[in-house]
């Protein structure tokens, strides 16, 4: 009887002469290696500055911004589905979209509260659903953001800000509900609302998963189905739109037909949206290239650097020496704790 070893032995050289033999295998493996981690690299630059260009626009709390957004991820997504020549429409992959819809509603308030590069930091480091990364959000918590009241100082107004239009009026009557909280209840929600969103944005593939997972079950409804993530990103999209426009009927109809719409904000919040449905399109392709399992962790935690970048050098969101180190130590932590789990499974 042969030897364990010789066995391993055995099946290593099989291995090594069926790569020699059809070295297009190993050609394919590192072109989907290079489209991959390229992918990843643009759906990180584009997540961690999807916000910036509504710094300077008033979007109140967000409902109407959320609207714009997802309008224009869905003209994306459309765009994309007609160059794919319309790929099956799977309506259970809408679900991913509408649950992800639920956790952007809460962006605008969360970034008004405690800023942009803390946002993306702690709602990212729980999205990517380990327990190493997401251990790390803890002490993104003892991180102090600095969101100034003076909103005429243009190197330190924060992303989203509300101008003061008129001083001689009650400063409470027009304002939302975000800017009448407490610094300290700020933080509480900002918080909160950011550990809430990055679990909701942490299960937007499931439904996705669950149908290639079941594609090759014959007895399954899903049977047949693409392997191809980007074939789903109109489905996923759709959700996002018909999700976002139903809470924003609901929005109208409690704010009794009188909802705070700002006009200024709908071009930025449109190339908002279309550098996130770009972001989205790259993160699905991805998903395809090295599977969900490496790609996940990876852009998931990226884009708290981008955006840090973007808290520090620009906004003035995050100040001080203890800041710095708290955010360097946290976000070393995220890093880590992604690049172990992805290259642990390659």
């Amino acid at each position: 009887m042969p030897s364990k070893n010789s066995c391993k032995k055995k099946k290593q050289i099989e291995s090594d002469w069926s790569a020699a033999c059809h070295p297009a295998t190993m050609s394919n493996n590192a072109t989907d290696l290079t489209t991959g981690y390229l992918s990843s690299a643009m759906a990180i630059l584009l997540y961690g500055s999807n916000f910036v260009p509504l710094k300077k626009y008033d979007t109140g709390d967000g409902m109407f911004l959320q609207w714009v957004l997802c309008a224009a991820i869905w003209l994306v997504a459309l765009v994309v589905n007609l160059i794919l020549h319309c790929p099956k429409f799977w309506p259970f992959a809408m679900l991913g979209g509408c649950i992800w819809a639920t956790g952007n509603i809460a962006v605008v308030p969360i970034i008004k509260t405690i800023g942009l590069g803390l946002g993306i930091l702690i709602w990212g480091s729980f999205n990517t659903l380990t327990g190493w990364a997401s251990s790390s959000a803890l002490t993104f918590l003892f991180i102090k953001s600095e969101i100034p009241n003076n909103p005429g100082s243009t190197d330190t107004t924060p992303l989203m800000a509300e101008p003061v239009i008129n001083r001689t009026e009650d400063p409470h009557v027009d304002s939302s509900w975000v800017d009448r909280l407490s610094t300290t209840y700020q933080r509480i929600v900002g918080c909160s609302l950011a550990v809430i969103s990055g679990i909701l944005y942490g299960s937007t593939f499931v439904p996705i998963i669950y149908i290639k997972d079941h594609s090759k079950r014959n007895d399954s409804i899903f049977a047949g189905a693409s392997q191809y993530d980007l074939d789903y990103v109109f489905a996923h999209s759709s959700g996002i739109f018909l999700t976002s426009t139903v809470y924003f009927v609901a929005y109208c109809v409690a704010m009794k037909n009188r909802p705070k719409l700002y006009p200024q904000a709908v071009l930025p919040g449109f190339l908002s949206g279309v550098l996130w449905a770009i972001a989205t399109c790259g993160w699905f392709i991805a998903n395809h290239s090295l599977s969900a399992v490496i790609s996940f962790p990876i852009i998931t935690a990226g884009p708290g650097l981008i955006a840090a970048l973007w808290g520090i050098f620009i906004f003035k969101e995050i100040q001080g020496l203890r800041n710095y180190l708290l955010m360097t130590l946290a976000f070393c932590i995220v890093l880590s704790g992604a690049l172990c789990t992805a290259f642990s499974k390659t």
